[in-house]
């Protein structure tokens, strides 16, 4: 056929396609028009820009979810460096085994293609006489070789997916927390997600909230009552089982500590566990003026009362701990700004029996045959303006600085006063102890402080033989709220805060676990330092050093250590059962070791001078170290002389030139 005829049909017939579509009238301009070819190439181009958007969209989503998934990873999972090395590999090995597979997939996959392309090769051979097409080989290959990737690819791709679906098996397993509105996963054992404590963050738990129960009478028996743990388990399965060694090693331990000690709670003993910390990490501690043992208390703590504050001798101060009044403006001058503060509370009723034995020689005491007796007729002469009277109402309130008298209050004024003072306890303070219950107390400071099972175990010091503790009745339990009615304010309230951080942070069945650790590693330190398995009278104490100071009716118990203790273990044993008065000495030597001598010297000549008949002592004091013995005849003397008042002292810093005059006419600034 002659070309013009082929080009007409062909025109024809492209007509005619043409006309029966919808857009015939556009594609005709198109394709006969003589530009056909500028539009063939503008369309192509279109065609490659759409692909090219499909492709960047289709890489932009799988970016994503791969940073969603690396941010979920970093979000809630913590690096450990410290934990119990069969979890951490199984952790890391669970959440990297997608590499390795990936890694073998492709080896194998490789190895395995080359095979596959070498019997494809032959087969190509075999019958390439037999194609009538060229090209027909190089397709064939190409052809094994998309095989080959896209198997590969689909291998890896099932690898991570399978690893993915481990990961997620194991996540699912775990219980809920709640950060806003979102529901996030906790991590898996071995990690620890976000902190429990942080008030934004709420524990989802199945089981009803049942409020904690306040101590009865008869559970004031013995100060280490079992707590009321009931059933309501926040955290539970496999967060229970994480350790609290690995909990501890992924935060920081904190060195910058303000404990407020507080009289008659078991504070002897906290101030012991700090003092070893600091001590065996080389700490330095605000220690007060003069190597005494309290911080000028009664008086209203003031920032030179700390030994190198006005010399400028210290450049830091690590932990503040010894007895003082609180004020939170003149410590913060002291401590720096990411200090943690914690205290402990004691039931009113239980501390107010301790007080009245330890305390008896005070004014408001003295001439009161029993507490009962005190409690009906003696508070009518009580007098608030006599020296060491505020150790008989309110104690709790007073050492947190404020206020303990409530004589002229309404009960609505009570209340008021009650709450503002608890706001600002809770704004001071991180963390409210309760000494009933001691061991739960220890395991929240643990984690509070990110310190270990080992820096919170300890022995009772300057606790009570059992032969002067009394029980006490109902009847006298109320009249003691009645007259304690702030303290006792207190003491509900941060009971009650107490058991809530106990459900949010720990959960009861992991504090059960942890009390049981710590309990079994007291008994074991026990075992190794103790020689007599316990506590003994004074009397029976047979190293002069661990003679514990004796004040008023109370018998304070001491420890002796076994024989044959040496090197680091006797020290650990030793500093374990050091009194209170004995340790402070020391950490005062260790850390101004000039200003130390130059008391031991004038000491040693003002008792060159003293008459020996001028002083007596007692004989379970007799054998007492100089400057503990020195301190307690200091004390019988001030016991009998004039005192100043607490509650008439301005609340201005005391110029340092008194300080000496003071603390010469206070009675009780060495009471452990």
């Amino acid at each position: 056929m002659p070309p013009s005829p082929r080009k007409s049909i062909k025109e024809r017939e492209l007509f005619s396609l043409t006309s029966s579509l919808p857009c015939c009238s556009w594609l005709n301009v198109v394709l006969c028009s003589h530009m056909r070819n500028l539009w063939m190439v503008l369309m192509a181009l279109t065609v490659l820009c759409v692909a090219i958007q499909i492709l960047g969209v289709v890489w932009q989503s799988r970016n994503d979810k791969m940073l969603s998934e690396k941010l979920l990873n970093v979000q809630f999972t913590i690096k450990i460096q410290r934990t119990l090395p069969t979890e951490q590999r199984d952790w890391v090995r669970l959440r990297s085994s997608h590499a390795p597979v990936v890694e073998e997939e492709m080896r194998s996959q490789e190895e395995g293609a080359l095979k596959q392309r070498a019997k494809g090769n032959q087969k190509v051979a075999e019958h390439q006489h037999g194609r009538d097409e060229p090209g027909v080989e190089r397709r064939v290959q190409e052809n094994h070789q998309h095989l080959k990737l896209s198997y590969t690819v689909n291998k890896v791709k099932d690898s991570r997916k399978e690893a993915r679906g481990k990961v997620s098996a194991v996540k699912a397993a775990l219980p809920k927390v709640t950060l806003g509105d979102d529901e996030l996963h906790l991590g898996v054992p071995g990690s620890v997600v976000l902190q429990l404590g942080h008030p934004s963050i709420r524990v989802v738990s199945t089981l009803p909230y049942k409020p904690p129960e306040l101590p009865s009478t008869n559970q004031l028996k013995s100060r280490n009552s079992p707590a009321p743990l009931g059933t309501n388990s926040v955290v539970a399965g496999v967060v229970n089982e994480v350790k609290s060694e690995v909990a501890s090693a992924t935060c920081r331990p904190k060195n910058h500590i303000v404990f407020l000690k507080t009289h008659k709670t078991a504070s002897s003993t906290i101030l012991n566990i700090l003092y070893r910390y600091g001590d065996s990490r080389n700490l330095t501690f605000a220690l007060p003026l003069n190597k005494h043992s309290q911080l000028f208390y009664p008086f209203f703590f003031a920032s030179h009362f700390v030994e190198g504050v006005r010399s400028r001798s210290v450049k830091e101060f690590n932990i503040m701990c010894n007895h003082m009044r609180f004020r939170p403006s003149e410590v913060r001058k002291v401590m720096p700004q990411d200090t943690f503060f914690f205290s402990i509370l004691k039931n009113p009723v239980a501390m107010m029996e301790s007080i009245f034995i330890y305390y008896k020689s005070i004014p408001a005491f003295h001439k009161a045959r029993s507490l009962d007796d005190f409690l009906d007729n003696g508070w009518r002469g009580y007098n608030t303006s006599l020296p060491n009277n505020h150790y008989a109402r309110n104690i709790l309130t007073f050492d947190f600085g404020f206020d303990n008298n409530v004589a002229t209050e309404t009960p609505g004024g009570l209340e008021t006063r009650g709450a503002k003072a608890i706001d600002a306890i809770e704004q001071d303070f991180h963390l409210i102890l309760i000494s009933e219950y001691f061991d739960e107390s220890m395991i929240l400071l643990k984690r509070a402080l990110c310190w270990s099972l080992d820096d919170v175990v300890s022995f009772k010091l300057n606790s009570r033989s059992e032969r002067t503790r009394h029980m006490l009745s109902p009847h006298t339990a109320d009249k003691i709220r009645a007259w304690n009615a702030l303290d006792w304010q207190l003491y509900l309230h941060f009971n009650i805060t107490f058991w809530r951080r106990v459900d949010t942070t720990v959960g009861r069945e992991e504090m059960r676990r942890e009390v049981t650790r710590l309990q079994e590693r007291r008994a074991e330190l026990a075992k190794t330092c103790l020689k007599d398995g316990g506590a003994v009278d004074p009397s029976q104490v047979k190293d002069a050093g661990l003679k514990p100071f004796q004040y008023g009716a109370a018998i304070i118990q001491g420890y002796n250590l076994n024989p044959g203790l040496v090197g680091p273990t006797k020290t650990h044993c030793q500093n374990l059962v050091t009194p209170e008065l004995q340790y402070t000495d020391t950490l005062y030597t260790k850390q101004f070791p000039e200003l130390a001598a130059r008391q031991r010297q004038a000491a040693k000549l003002a008792s060159s001078q003293r008459q020996p008949s001028s002083v007596k002592v007692n004989p379970n004091k007799a054998a007492m170290t100089g400057p503990v013995r020195a301190r307690e005849a200091r004390h019988s003397r001030t016991a009998r002389s004039g005192h100043r008042n607490p509650h008439a002292q301005k609340q201005n810093d005391l110029p340092s030139s008194a300080l000496s005059k003071i603390t010469a006419a206070r009675s009780d600034r060495n009471m452990p």
